[in-house]
């Protein structure tokens, strides 16, 4: 199992790399120049630019990008967004409210997915299935930012229960959980109707497979022989609905923030887009990369915690 990992591990940083590597080279080569409109004087704009090597050829400039991101962690300075500022300082305050929307929202669509998956499956055909598969094709078919107008028009103008943008001035947990409960329902929506349609439908096919029925007629009733076999024979194939889901809503989640203004990482890589702050546009697409990778490397040894078979497999 440890050499397993290891090797996940290594092709999961080598991929991060690659990533690096494509998004310096793609978002440099970008016709918006880094100076662009600048309200600093020209003689301060070439001390900076000589200061951050932009003074120098392309490809040494990207050899300084790599050797400061390894050796020291340093992602450079923004320019337009945050003047002066460290790109990873700017990263560190805008990161726990999308970290913690996006967990949030996972914590609760993945629970809620696999419970209405499963009764969907044990009530195959019946009025609770109808219910259910109907709301999960509601779920599937609406964007999440839709649902956010939707909740934000009913929970804050018709009945202002919930404050209409993020309180950036809560004092406790229970206070920015309040202002971000709305965004965080509106993102868990899709994802869990996902869940919950495919674990139904591997379900469904499990539960009349024959080894599940001779299962029964050893004396297992439905519950234990679902419980014991058919739910986790299915988690294999609904593990690696977890890595889209992921992305998903991380690209969800760039819309939702600029909805209920959350300070987090969407509506930040957006402005350094438009800003021209390649810097910290970068590091940024290396920030939702490594979190995409992480998520894989997750999946990929949860494989080889459920079905053994998958490491033996990959160890040969």
């Amino acid at each position: 199992m440890v050499k397993y990992i290891l090797k996940r591990i290594g092709a999961m940083l080598l991929t991060l790399f690659l990533i690096m590597t494509l998004s310096f080279w793609i978002i440099r080569l970008m016709p918006m120049s880094i100076f662009e409109n600048p309200a600093t004087p020209p003689d301060i704009q070439k001390l900076l630019m000589a200061e951050m090597h932009l003074d120098k050829p392309l490809f040494v400039q990207y050899l300084y990008f790599i050797k400061g991101v390894v050796t020291e962690a340093e992602f450079g300075t923004s320019v337009q967004i945050r003047p002066g500022m460290d790109v990873f300082e700017i990263l560190a305050s805008r990161i726990p409210p999308t970290v913690l929307l996006n967990i949030m929202s996972l914590l609760i669509s993945i629970p809620l997915g696999i419970v209405f998956g499963t009764i969907a499956a044990l009530k195959r055909n019946k009025a609770t299935d109808n219910i259910i598969s109907f709301l999960i094709v509601i779920c599937i078919s609406v964007p999440s930012f839709v649902f956010a107008s939707v909740l934000q028009y009913v929970f804050t103008f018709k009945i202002p229960i919930f404050p209409t943008l993020y309180d950036t001035q809560a004092a406790t947990f229970a206070g920015t959980m309040h202002s971000l409960l709305l965004p965080i329902i509106a993102l868990a929506l899709g994802p869990m109707a996902t869940i919950a349609r495919y674990l139904r439908g591997e379900l469904i096919e499990t539960l009349s497979s024959e080894y599940l029925l001779l299962a029964r007629t050893k004396g297992l009733t439905r519950t234990q022989a679902t419980v014991r076999h058919a739910f986790r024979n299915s988690l294999v194939p609904i593990a690696n609905t977890i890595i889209p889901l992921i992305t998903g809503i991380m690209g969800g989640s760039l819309v939702i923030e600029k909805m209920f203004a959350v300070p987090g990482m969407g509506g930040l890589l957006i402005d350094s887009i438009m800003a021209g702050d390649h810097f910290l546009t970068v590091s940024l697409l290396i920030f939702y990369s490594t979190i995409s990778l992480i998520t894989i490397l997750i999946v990929d040894i949860s494989y080889g915690i459920i079905d053994p078979r998958i490491r033996v497999g990959g160890g040969k």
